[in-house]
């Protein structure tokens, strides 16, 4: 049983193996944000409300899991937020953003990391996360993974253990997944593009 492919039957609160092919409902968009770029776009994962539960069940049935399971759920701007909200009320732990500089009111700390085309500055504030608390990060997708490992510095810095990165789409061909293994964080995603 793929995970990319998991259903709750919600008759009997149990998982199913109804066939949903994710990869079916992402939309590649050519030449967005920029020339060359070949854009993932996820929302229409997000309006079928079957896929939609099927997607969100994958990553709460891997997270219920003793051993992985978080005591927060932080979410990557902006994506990141809309699954990391939804798996955290589902397994009934804490969210925190992790957001674009200048998007957050109280005091934080910030990383600058580098994206597929440009580079960027993402914050957490300074009490979004306590020492030892055990950390799932989350984002849509993973490209150069610069995003990600600017995540888990941040929380890394203050104190927490992420536990692992999870994403919908591995982009494996940009170099992220390997940079992010290389740096010691676990990670799980439903859908790959390699070699495209």
């Amino acid at each position: 049983m793929t995970t990319a492919r998991l259903l709750k039957n919600w008759t009997t609160g149990q998982l199913d193996t109804t066939m949903i092919d994710l990869k079916a409902h992402i939309r590649t968009v050519p030449d967005w944000p920029v020339p060359g770029v070949q854009f993932r776009d996820i929302t229409p994962l997000l309006q079928d409300p079957q896929v939609f539960r099927a997607l969100i069940d994958a990553f709460v049935s891997r997270y219920r899991e003793p051993s992985l399971r978080p005591d927060v759920v932080a979410g990557i701007d902006a994506r990141g937020f809309i699954l990391g909200a939804v798996v955290a009320y589902e397994l009934q732990v804490g969210f925190v953003p992790i957001r674009k500089k200048g998007k957050l009111p109280f005091t934080t700390v910030e990383e600058i990391y580098e994206l597929e085309y440009g580079s960027a500055t993402v914050e957490l504030h300074v009490d979004a996360v306590h020492p030892g608390q055990r950390v799932l990060l989350i984002d849509d997708l993973i490209a150069t993974g610069g995003t990600m490992m600017a995540g888990k510095n941040l929380l890394e810095q203050l104190g927490a253990t992420v536990i692992e990165g999870a994403a919908i789409v591995d982009l494996p061909e940009l170099g992220g997944s390997d940079k992010l293994k290389a740096a010691g964080l676990a990670l799980f995603t439903l859908v790959d593009y390699a070699g495209h």
